[in-house]
């Protein structure tokens, strides 16, 4: 067994694309248009064939306030293969803006290990 995607759900569906195809290598897929309800989604492929990302749009979906976060989704993690990755992806994304939440550290239970937010806040784990 194993997840076939998770579903993230974003106010500015381009802008997401374009931001885990750069940082991430995401290869993006045709949109999908569903005309009766207004939803448009895409999904993001990853180099090494694992785990989809599909990112949700609606038309009318009101922005979430950030310091609300619903019960559930809390990351996304990406395993990047080394601490010098970790370092250089979080540097990277911090010098185009990004927020990082905590810097590259290890973990009480061993991880190493940084967490920035991408363009809509949502929390990404950059481990080895």
């Amino acid at each position: 067994m194993k997840v076939e995607h998770i579903a993230l759900f974003v106010e500015d569906l381009q802008r997401m694309q374009q931001f885990y195809s750069r940082w991430f290598g995401a290869t993006p897929g045709p949109l999908y248009h569903n005309p009766i309800t207004g939803l448009t989604s895409c999904f993001c492929s990853f180099p090494d064939g694992s785990c989809r990302l599909e990112l949700m749009h609606w038309p009318d979906h009101s922005p979430r306030p950030s310091a609300l976060r619903p019960l559930g989704y809390a990351h996304l993690a990406f395993s990047l293969g080394s601490r010098q990755a970790v370092d250089q992806l979080t540097r990277q994304l911090c010098q185009a803006g990004c927020r990082v939440v905590s810097q590259p550290r290890t973990t009480g239970d061993g991880y190493y290990e940084s967490c920035v937010e991408d363009p809509e806040q949502n929390q990404l784990e950059l481990t080895v």
